[in-house]
């Protein structure tokens, strides 16, 4: 009974961050603040429901698969996002900014 339970907190869990990412992507205004969203909250995503499922499953042959599966999009899922930005960057699109935020030499200290 327990198990169900945070089984499918898990589940549901992993769904509304589905759900928020799936939010940010039709929101944020270019793709490098689309493919941080997607990206974080994916692969929170992901985990969670793959716990879930682990959970339902028990001790089995299909968790082991399950934990494959996690391991792999461990690597994966960031190897992707990061791999997708820095090709955008070299195509030559530039991320949306207000105002550019970076110090300049004197507020760092070598001006004096």
């Amino acid at each position: 009974m327990i198990w169900d339970i945070l089984s499918w907190f898990a589940i549901l869990t992993g769904s509304a961050f589905l759900l928020i990412g799936s939010i940010g992507l039709v929101r944020l205004p270019d793709m490098f603040t689309r493919s941080h969203a997607t990206g974080v909250t994916e692969t929170l995503a992901t985990y969670l429901l793959i716990l879930g499922m682990a959970l339902q499953a028990g001790l089995s042959l299909v968790t082991v698969k399950l934990i494959v599966i996690a391991l792999f999009m461990f690597f994966a899922s960031p190897t992707s996002t990061h791999a997708l930005a820095r090709a955008a960057l070299d195509g030559g699109m530039k991320p949306e900014v207000d105002e550019d935020r970076r110090p300049n030499d004197r507020e760092l200290g070598a001006g004096k």
